[in-house]
């Protein structure tokens, strides 16, 4: 079953995805509304960054100021997406084999994927959440009684 399962099988389509001259503060909340980590950053559908909510962090105004809340305000409206995205992407197409994809989250770290296609379009995004929910319905079409332990035994030494 999972060998031949692809990105588009499991992907969320379509992504929600921000402008790049739409502001932080903007994306910020549209991320805590919807709760989610990542933004693919659109001009059209083409895909030209994505935003997440660890380049919100880095980016955001420290606690330790003298600005008032209001002038902080003012000032994070300013911030656009372009200025805090990551620019270079790495994505999927939505024909690659999920094993692929899976190892391209684990060997950079990521929690998402963008998904594109041949014109380099975005379709949707794959999200750790998506390889969880793969592995769940994998487990409940096996079945409870033939799905592998994980239980180790351990040897007692005299």
């Amino acid at each position: 079953m999972l060998e031949n399962t692809q990105v588009h099988d499991c992907m969320t389509h379509p992504a929600m995805t921000v402008a790049p001259n739409m502001s932080v503060r903007v994306a910020q909340q549209i991320m805590r509304d919807y709760h989610i980590r990542h933004l693919p950053v659109v001009r059209g559908h083409q895909l030209v960054g994505i935003l997440s909510s660890g380049d919100i962090r880095h980016a955001c105004p420290s606690d330790a100021t003298s600005l008032s809340v209001w002038e902080m305000r003012y000032l994070w409206e300013q911030v656009k997406v372009e200025d805090v995205m990551t620019h270079s992407v790495i994505t999927v197409k939505p024909s690659t084999p999920m094993i692929e994809a899976v190892r391209l989250l684990v060997e950079h770290r990521f929690n998402s994927l963008p998904v594109v296609d041949d014109e380099d379009q975005l379709v949707g995004i794959l999200t750790e959440v998506d390889v969880y929910l793969l592995f769940i319905q994998t487990f409940e079409h096996i079945g409870q009684n033939s799905a592998p332990s994980f239980e180790t035994s351990v040897a007692v030494l005299p």
